[in-house]
């Protein structure tokens, strides 16, 4: 016998958690993504006020 009988599932399994653990990382990247566009949009100053003072 070359292979157990269940070397399909583990290979699955192992494919599997493989995929789950690229798709978390990918959903973390996104979120740190995200935070950064958020940070940089709120510290973007606006000169709506000063304006008028030239």
């Amino acid at each position: 016998m070359a292979f157990p009988p269940n070397y399909n599932q583990e290979r699955n399994n192992r494919a599997k958690a493989k995929q789950r653990k690229a798709i978390e990382k990918q959903n973390r990247r996104d979120e740190k993504s995200a935070t950064r566009k958020h940070d940089d949009q709120e510290a973007v100053p606006t000169n709506d006020d000063n304006k008028d003072t030239a």
